[in-house]
């Protein structure tokens, strides 16, 4: 997963760009965040004319009385009150709507992201990201819209105005924010590393613990809770010891800030004073001023509370943004087409594949498998098996060459109409922690009980189902943990059938099997596999005896292919294979050609 390191400002621009869907809710919260900063600076100037009024210091307007002022004022402050609320309403339900969006848009994504992808990154670590990173997306839109936005505004425009009241005191309130932000950039620079290092260690926390949650069984059976439970700790410690230094830099900064006002309120009086004494400003303008420094310091904390934030939730949306970024290796063509329900004849033409460079897992592949043939793809470990059924799937493209299925280029379909013609058991059953019949319906979301009942029966899975006390209702434990291997591989054929697929994928879909209950599924599968183009990973050779093609791969090679007599009578690859299982001596030798023991 890439890691990169946006500045300050690009991330801001990005976090916020997420926000474009809604722009008209946006516009209308800037537009009131501009009014109430801009009531915020007009409070202190009419306090100041008042004071100048009462004490009869300053330069009064023909239009100041009291009674005016002291109205403006208050319809100032009322007005501020009421933007602020209205501000609020709307930025928390667009703050709430966005994050659920960013949520959404972030699963999607991962879920169309490669086998690779996923094979290198924990999904413990990358629920971490999704929840956290849209957290802070959540903080940092709720934040912009209530403070930050109006924070800008006084501190980038009103302030420099303040220059037009009096140029001396308003140079001395902007000296005054020059040297906050020198500050700041100060500590920022300075913990800017130890930060994304306490990033990385909450990635590896969550990491740590979702590992072992997962295999709670492992770490009982294998008495390692002492292990484990210190293995997280030594990684919990790590990460104090990275955060520790952090916080008190940014501990330093905020005593610093909360000086600045005492600083502030002294020089002001100071400078103030001064300038009374010599007729260069009045009483009210002093007081005028003072109450811009009560507002400035106010806006200087929650400026420091932002620039905290967002210093210590950048790595966390950095990371967000680097998944999203991350481009998947299978892309849809703008023009793909969409399949129609296909006979099942597929080639692979001259197909090579690496998982990685210098390492091919399939080379020169060629084969044309008829539709409605039976093959069984066999080849020790690594040999490129299952390679073969996952660019079938498209989970990865080619490097080069192409396949096809009735003529159609597999690239140049929609990848949703591909997988809808192709139904697929895997080795390892995967099951939800959902209800048997949600389970079976992933195969066909608007199946009927009475199809549910066809498919389960079909895969011989039905007794065991109807034993259970809430049936197709019965909900399972996380990875079908209430269910043996081969119920819950019989479950993942009855999936499979109840898609109806032209194509059927099958990856030692018996290997969790008794003999017994695997001799009444390879019946009961043989009437299903008719008319079907059926491609089976097998490395029981006993169970593929009935196939109508043998495909026998070593090092990514198709280095054999023919039926399964013909193979064993070639006494190549695949009668060594048949051999390594201990088939009976007489078995085989009355198949294999005399001299060739």
């Amino acid at each position: 997963m890439a890691q990169t390191t946006p500045g300050f400002v690009a991330l801001y621009r990005r976090v916020l760009g997420l926000l474009r869907p809604e722009r008209g809710v946006v516009a209308m919260l800037l537009v009131a965040n501009l009014f109430a900063a801009a009531l915020g600076y007009v409070e202190p100037i009419l306090f100041g004319r008042v004071v100048d009024l009462l004490t009869g210091s300053g330069r009064a307007e023909p239009f100041d009385t009291t009674g005016t002022l002291l109205a403006s004022w208050a319809v100032a402050g009322l007005g501020g009150i009421c933007l602020s609320i209205a501000v609020a309403w709307q930025a928390d339900r667009l703050a709430h709507r966005r994050r659920l969006a960013a949520l959404s848009a972030f699963f999607e994504h991962v879920l169309q992201l490669p086998p690779a992808f996923h094979d290198a990154t924990h999904s413990a670590r990358l629920l971490k990201i999704m929840l956290t990173g849209t957290d802070h997306l959540f903080a940092v839109w709720l934040g912009f819209f209530r403070e930050h936005f109006a924070n800008l505004i006084a501190l980038f425009v009103l302030l420099p105005l303040t220059l037009l009241l009096n140029w001396r005191l308003g140079l001395l309130l902007i000296g005054l924010v020059a040297v906050f932000a020198i500050v700041t950039g100060a500590v920022i620079h300075r913990t800017h590393t130890l930060q994304w290092e306490v990033e990385r260690h909450h990635s590896d926390l969550a990491q740590r613990a979702g590992d072992a949650l997962g295999n709670v069984v492992l770490i009982q059976s294998f008495v390692r809770l002492g292990a484990e439970v210190r293995a997280l700790r030594e990684v919990a410690d790590r990460l104090l010891a990275a955060q520790f230094p952090v916080l008190g830099w940014w501990a330093l900064l905020s005593v610093l800030t909360r000086a600045a006002s005492t600083v502030a309120t002294l020089a002001i009086f100071a400078l103030g004073a001064f300038l009374v004494r010599n007729g260069a400003a009045s009483v009210g303008e002093i007081v005028t001023f003072m109450g811009f420094a009560t507002l400035l310091i106010g806006r200087l904390e929650s400026v420091l509370g932002f620039f905290r934030a967002l210093f210590f939730q950048r790595p966390a949306l950095a990371e967000f943004f680097s998944v999203l970024d991350t481009a998947s290796t299978v892309v849809e063509r703008p023009d793909a087409i969409e399949l129609p329900r296909l006979r099942g004849e597929i080639v692979f033409d001259r197909v090579c594949f690496a998982y990685r460079p210098g390492k091919p897992a399939l080379f020169d592949l060629s084969v044309r498998i008829p539709a409605g043939t039976r093959v069984a793809i066999v080849g020790s470990s690594g040999a490129g098996k299952s390679t073969m059924l996952a660019l079938l799937l498209r989970l990865y493209d080619p490097d080069s060459g192409r396949i096809t299925i009735d003529g159609y280029d597999i690239r140049d379909a929609t990848l949703a109409s591909l997988r809808r013609n192709i139904g697929v058991v895997f080795q390892h059953s995967t099951l939800f922690q959902r209800s048997i019949a949600e389970n079976l319906r992933i195969g066909k979301p608007d199946a009927s009980a009475a199809e549910l009942e066809t498919a389960a029966r079909l895969a011989q899975a039905h007794e065991f189902v109807r034993a259970l006390p809430e049936g197709f209702e019965t909900v399972l434990g996380e990875g079908g943990a209430r269910l043996s291997g081969g119920e819950r591989q019989r479950l993942a054929i009855a999936r499979a059938l109840l898609r109806d697929p032209p194509i059927l994928l099958m990856d030692e879909a018996t290997s969790a099997l008794d003999a017994r209950t695997e001799e009444r599924l390879r019946a009961a599968l043989a009437a299903v596999m008719r008319n079907r183009t059926v491609l089976i990973i097998a490395h029981r050779l006993s169970t593929i005896r009935d196939v109508d093609l043998v495909l026998v791969l070593d090092r990514g090679r198709l280095v054999e292919q023919g039926t399964y007599e013909e193979l064993v009578r070639k006494g190549g690859v695949f009668a060594d294979l048949v051999r390594a299982q201990h088939f009976s001596e007489a078995e085989t030798q009355a198949l294999l050609p005399l001299g060739s023991a």
